[in-house]
């Protein structure tokens, strides 16, 4: 952390147990943020607290600290089963449970308790498994745990603290029937310690407080004001296809380490991160689709550097902690001025430095009224220099996407990709009725079209067999001049003749071909 967003409170004058300072000098922990010197007074004396608090200044250590302190220093309900959380950590979505769950290692190594992580997408029997084994510590996302509650895995009547993190999210997500049904089945809220953090303390939020809660603290933390100060803000003003040329053309010439796309659909998401990497720019989308080991690997792969571009939604990417990010875009403008805030404080954590880009395009730029009145200031407007608006070379194609996203063997892709080709090309011949199957028609077997001919012939074909009885004569001439033997040939081409030329004047040579032989 940068020694300025510090305050002068330091972790070892809160009177902490001895093996919660180990975790604490682990984790280079000396001095308490802003955040954590309003909050952990109050949480160590036993207070609720209501806070209100982005990602990355420091709450989760703060509601970390506070819990350890009580499980140490208060004993376990006497009633206890083994199978009974002491603590419960309720986070909106399965990368933030899985984030606290790290911290939580981290600052609790020394202290002998037990950490439990409930989230879906993985590892169902295994999580029954250690749940069932005892935990002290449960962290983990509202509906695995009420799926695991009521398959009775575990009780939560011995529960002394519980934790919401991110609440507003709670109730973005719909989640918020879910965290009452939860809450209804713990201990009175004087018998617990409640802390509940959000980034914004909303009139709904502060219901749930007052309705859940033991007469909380209010705790105001305006990051946002400081967040702005620190972040380097400009917009351009793209057209619709300027956005993907502009972007490429500023990641290139950057060339980041580490940066956030933000966009407003994960339909955006999607076609932006095969656009990117159709021309070598290592990006990939998070997104409720992406198989859960996918997400996993894929936030592990931009906190070491691996990956250079993550692009998200709000919903997707909200309370992921990652530092030093370099650059923040805003590929699309959001509809709501704090969404603005939370994105570009991403690249300022813990009292950094960072650059927030916007595109303002004729589909969002009605929002930036609204963003400069919130944020109190006009976004420096930066002109498009022609340069930077790249030549895009062929998105990665859509099969070649789901292929890396769900972890198929990219050796099946060449296969894949010819089968695709060679069922296009089918498609195009049997959709072009003029194509090759019309120039067999011209050959000497006769096609579809010419099938049909005989059928308006057919009543000629009586005129063929009406033929033969006008030259009656003919047998007897053939009798006396030995010659009966040419007429049969000459019937014999007359039939064969209308499927080949037409042979529209063959039933007069009839007539005329006895005489003729005589």
């Amino acid at each position: 952390m940068a020694d300025s967003h510090l305050t002068e409170l330091s972790f070892s004058s809160l009177n902490l147990p001895e093996t919660l300072q180990k975790g604490l000098a682990d984790a280079n922990f000396e001095k308490c943020t802003p955040i954590q010197a309003q909050t952990l007074p109050r949480a160590l004396a036993g207070f609720d607290v209501a806070g209100q608090a982005q990602t990355g200044t420091g709450k989760t250590a703060a509601f970390l600290v506070a819990l350890f302190n009580r499980l140490l220093k208060e004993p376990a309900p006497p009633d206890r089963r083994t199978s009974s959380p002491r603590a419960l950590i309720l986070a909106p979505t399965r990368e933030l449970a899985v984030q606290i769950f790290n911290d939580a290692e981290v600052l609790g190594s020394h202290t002998g308790l037990v950490l439990g992580l409930a989230f879906g997408g993985v590892d169902y029997d295994k999580q029954r498994r250690h749940l069932e084994a005892g935990v002290d510590v449960l962290i983990g996302t509202p509906g695995r745990i009420i799926d695991f509650f009521k398959q009775q895995v575990f009780d939560l009547r011995s529960v002394q603290v519980v934790i919401l993190d991110e609440a507003d999210r709670m109730f973005d997500l719909g989640f918020i029937v879910d965290i009452r049904f939860i809450l209804r089945r713990l201990p009175a809220p004087d018998q617990r310690l409640n802390m509940l953090f959000s980034a914004t303390l909303s009139q709904r939020v502060l219901e749930l407080a007052y309705e859940h809660m033991n007469a909380p603290e209010l705790v105001r933390i305006e990051p946002e004001k400081m967040t702005v100060d620190r972040v380097k803000q400009v917009i351009y003003y793209p057209s619709m296809d300027e956005k993907p040329k502009l972007l490429v053309g500023l990641l290139k010439h950057m060339d980041p380490t580490r940066s956030m796309v933000f966009v407003n659909t994960k339909r955006c998401a999607e076609d932006l991160e095969r656009t990117l990497r159709g021309n070598g720019i290592n990006a990939e989308a998070i997104s409720g689709d992406v198989p859960q080991r996918k997400r996993l690997r894929m936030l592990k792969d931009f906190h070491d550097g691996t990956l250079a571009v993550l692009i998200g939604t709000d919903v997707a990417s909200r309370g992921l902690h990652v530092p030093a990010v370099s650059h923040v875009f805003n590929y699309d403008l959001p509809q709501d001025p704090e969404d603005y805030v939370h994105r570009i404080g991403r690249t300022a954590r813990a009292g950094a430095e960072g650059d927030a880009i916007s595109f303002g395009c004729e589909e969002y730029a009605i929002s930036i009224p609204d963003i400069e009145a919130y944020i109190g200031r006009k976004l420096p407007v930066m002109p498009i220099p022609r340069e930077m608006l790249a030549e895009l070379g062929p998105s990665e194609s859509r099969a070649k996407q789901r292929f890396r996203v769900h972890g198929e063997s990219p050796d099946d892709l060449p296969n894949q990709d010819r089968g695709q080709e060679r069922h296009g090309g089918r498609g195009g011949r049997g959709g072009s009725p003029g194509g090759s199957s019309g120039g067999r028609s011209s050959g000497g077997r006769s096609s579809g079209p010419t099938r049909h001919e005989p059928r308006p012939t057919a009543a000629a074909a009586p005129a063929v067999q009406s033929a033969p009885p006008p030259p009656s004569e003919g047998p007897v001439q053939s009798e006396a001049g030995g010659e009966g033997g040419a007429p049969k040939k000459r019937r014999r081409r007359r039939r064969r003749g209308p499927g080949n030329d037409g042979g529209g004047d063959s039933p007069a040579a009839g007539p005329s071909g006895p005489s003729a032989a005589t």
